[in-house]
């Protein structure tokens, strides 16, 4: 089995529709954007699953159906960093997805010019942090209260890959196409 990781298109809308209606724990990534209908979806993949300079956001393809997303913000090559995250669909979680695709954009980031990718994830979400120490991201602390969604503020633990740390090794094979 492999994924692909391409920029999001219009004609992707219908897949992320059924994502946010099986995956209710997804509505803080998509900022509380109501995505259940057609035209909203579509909006939402030109607005907010960008892929432009300052911003990249790969679709995390699986069997030609987008299923999740792997993305980059905050690119910044004075400093050479960039803020990464990644979500996926119910279905497509446990199968190495978010660490093969997360891992395929930090290489796309490494030769591209930048030094040192950050994420963070609420310290309550213990499968995030997984994929991040399993992308070779290692935890440099805790934020608190950092987050918040809805009245709910959240901790969340940051952790950091820099171009000289390690290489993880993944085994599921990952096509990129950068746009």
């Amino acid at each position: 089995m492999s994924i692909v990781l391409r920029p999001w298109v219009s004609q992707d809308a219908s897949a992320l529709m059924a994502v946010a209606q099986s995956a209710p724990d997804l509505a803080p990534q998509f900022g509380g954007a109501d995505l259940s209908s057609l035209a909203a979806a579509e909006a939402f993949v030109e607005q907010s699953l960008r892929f432009d300079e300052n911003v990249k956001n790969w679709a995390v393809v699986e069997d030609g159906v987008a299923v999740g997303n792997v993305g980059a913000s905050g690119i910044e090559f004075r400093h050479e960093t960039a803020w990464m995250y990644y979500w996926l669909s119910p279905d497509a979680r446990g199968k190495g997805y978010a660490t093969a695709a997360l891992v395929a954009v930090c290489d796309w980031a490494f030769e591209s010019g930048l030094y040192r990718l950050e994420l963070g994830h609420r310290v309550n979400n213990p499968a995030s942090c997984r994929v991040a120490t399993a992308a070779g991201f290692r935890a440099e602390g805790i934020e608190r209260e950092k987050l918040r969604y809805g009245t709910d503020r959240y901790d969340v633990e940051t952790h950091a890959r820099l171009a000289t740390d390690p290489a993880p090794t993944v085994g599921l094979p990952v096509m990129l196409v950068s746009g």
